[in-house]
């Protein structure tokens, strides 16, 4: 993973778990994703995105795929896994 992470947030009190995280990405930009782990699928999913101070939606392929070469999953995964150590957290 090329960005780096700056600031998180896990909320594990609803249904499923919720991460908000800030990465630095190169050349100095800001990165803010809003995504949850989905038990029922098995999966993460961004639900909002912020790139430059702008508002992406929940769309992240463009980013994974042209700066950090992986897809979607794999980098939310990535991004989560790291979250969970910190925060000790287990998905049920």
């Amino acid at each position: 993973m090329i960005s780096k992470i700056k600031k998180v947030k896990l909320e594990k009190d609803g249904k499923n778990p919720n991460y908000k995280v800030l990465l630095e990405c190169p050349e100095n930009h800001q990165l803010y994703i809003h995504f949850d782990y989905t038990y029922a699928t098995g999966s993460y999913w961004p639900k909002e995105v912020h790139y430059k101070r702008k508002h992406r939606g929940a769309k992240l392929a463009w980013y994974t795929r042209e700066i950090e070469n992986m897809t979607v999953e794999n980098f939310l995964k990535e991004i989560a896994e790291r979250i969970n150590k910190k925060y000790d957290f287990t998905l049920k």
